[in-house]
């Protein structure tokens, strides 16, 4: 039991599956999942302060450890979070088609069940793996470090972590990413960074998508970006349509700008110590 949120993350609901263009898993039957207060319903204040705290450094550990293995491989790790349906999926899918001769890619697909969008991943071509958390709503470093055998990425790659769809407990974990993008799109609220502070506090690059459709919602964008930087003053922002393609460019070039170290030899193990 997760005591930061309260979700479920025991060892029997948690599965990393290796996904291929040529071999779709089947996919689950749907499954709903209530999610519930902060996993106590008796003890002290304290305690629950203590297994969060415990939980937290614990994965701050694995973290760090994923982030100097993504760098001994000369790699740049990039964590993306949303609410369900912004686009994550359909973001990764048009990047991966279009920038497959030019940049090496990898993806860890996140989600409760099924391998809906890692059989999307694997159409690109890319390099997949699907991590169901079962009651999970979100991932963790050791999670991301068990994906990361099955997975064995390029040297000097990209990797995408594409989050479960959750504005709220994915932005206590650290995965070791070196970058964490914030998608939002214009069929969501216009406050929705003043409602999750956390999570754009701790974005770099904070995505609106679905620009095509603005003039059918009420959507200010100028207010989004003005609620972002009361939180965070340094936030980039790019504003895209994935169906349309508006904006892609402006997304690959921040793509193609962010840094990759020379690849260590002999150093890249995934070994825990």
């Amino acid at each position: 039991m997760c005591a930061t949120c309260g979700c479920d993350h025991s060892e029997n609901g948690i599965k990393i599956t290796r996904v291929s263009a040529e071999v779709f898993q089947p996919v689950a039957n749907g499954h709903s999942h209530l999610l519930h207060g902060n996993g106590y319903s008796h003890g002290t204040n304290q305690k629950v302060v203590q297994v969060e705290q415990d939980i937290l450094a614990r994965n701050n550990h694995l973290a760090q450890h994923n982030r100097q293995h993504f760098d001994a491989a000369g790699m740049f790790a990039i964590n993306l979070v949303s609410s369900p349906g912004s686009g994550k999926t359909a973001l990764l899918e048009r990047t991966l088609r279009d920038l497959k001769t030019t940049l090496p890619f990898a993806v860890i697909e996140g989600d409760l069940q099924t391998t809906n969008d890692a059989n999307r991943i694997a159409a690109t071509g890319a390099p997949v793996v699907q991590i169901n958390t079962g009651k999970g709503c979100h991932l963790d470093a050791d999670m991301v470090h068990r994906a990361l055998h099955e997975l064995n990425p390029p040297e000097q790659s990209i990797l995408f972590i594409e989050n479960v769809g959750n504005l709220v407990c994915p932005a206590m974990f650290d995965l070791g990413e070196h970058a964490r993008v914030a998608i939002i799109s214009v069929t969501e609220g216009t406050d929705k960074p003043l409602k999750y502070p956390d999570m754009f506090a701790s974005s770099q690059l904070c995505i609106i998508n679905k620009i095509d459709l603005l003039t059918h919602t009420d959507f200010d964008v100028q207010r989004a970006r003005a609620y972002c930087r009361q939180i965070n003053p340094t936030i980039e922002f790019i504003e895209l349509s994935v169906t349309k393609g508006f904006g892609m460019d402006e997304w690959y070039a921040w793509l193609k700008r962010q840094p990759r170290r020379p690849v260590t030899r002999g150093t890249r193990s995934l070994s825990m110590n």
